[in-house]
């Protein structure tokens, strides 16, 4: 089955789909021969393709991991504070992964890495509105505080769509909330459960879209399962 040329020089590596468009403009690429035009389609295991002259390299070998991440780990892939990084977590894994989206240092939970550039991009794109849960330790609690936590707030010029909220145990003036947003805005639950007059102490991601943290270790990974990879993937 054919492929635009772009989607198949961007898979094998050699350059993002913005910059193989301008080469294939350039008349650096040709398919078993013939040099390219934009918007052309071709199969990967059957056509000739050549950039320069040279084949492509074979296609990559995609990993998906789910890691428990404990807190204090930050999630950006340098620090210059040099706090310890969660991608030195999933370091064995054999290949180096990104991590998809992002999980604050004081979090923990649920925190996928790849190496597969289009996958991550579907998960991170707001119009998939992938929902997160989290467990959500606060003080400060009153009995409604609930239904504050419920209604959708102004952030970062953006009103969030009406989270999903549930009391697990309160007494005095502390709660455990379960909580499922549409978004991820920055620092998004700590926010919307500072708008309504409450602290957290604790934060722990346990879902995200089908995907689920399960009994999974502190501190540890696996592999998703291509099940489990096929589901996050479905629109």
């Amino acid at each position: 089955m054919g492929e635009r040329l772009q989607k198949i020089l961007s898979a094998r590596g050699v350059a993002s789909r913005r910059k193989a468009e301008q080469w294939i403009q350039q008349g650096r690429v040709t398919v078993n021969g013939a040099v390219a035009q934009l918007g052309d389609t071709a199969d990967a295991d059957r056509d000739e393709i050549l950039l320069d002259g040279n084949p492509l390299p074979e296609p990559k070998s995609y990993v998906y991991i789910l890691l428990n991440k404990p807190r204090g780990y930050v999630t950006t892939l340098s620090d210059e504070k040099g706090r310890p990084n969660a991608a030195q977590l999933v370091q064995d894994c054999g290949c180096r992964v990104y991590p998809v989206g992002r999980l604050d240092m004081d979090s923990e939970g649920l925190l996928l890495f790849t190496n597969d550039g289009d996958f991550a991009n579907a998960l991170m794109h707001p119009k998939h509105e992938v929902k997160k849960t989290y467990e959500v330790w606060v003080t400060g609690y009153v009995p409604g505080a609930e239904v504050r936590l419920c209604r959708p707030i102004t952030l970062d010029g953006y009103t969030i769509r009406k989270p999903e909220v549930r009391v697990l145990k309160a007494e005095d003036n502390k709660a455990k909330f379960l909580v499922t947003i549409h978004e991820g805005r920055y620092r998004q639950v700590r926010r919307m459960c500072q708008a309504a007059g409450m602290q957290v102490t604790r934060l722990r991601r346990i879902r995200e879209g089908s995907l689920s943290l399960g009994k999974l270790p502190l501190g540890t990974w696996r592999y998703l399962t291509p099940e489990e990879v096929a589901l996050l993937r479905k629109p």
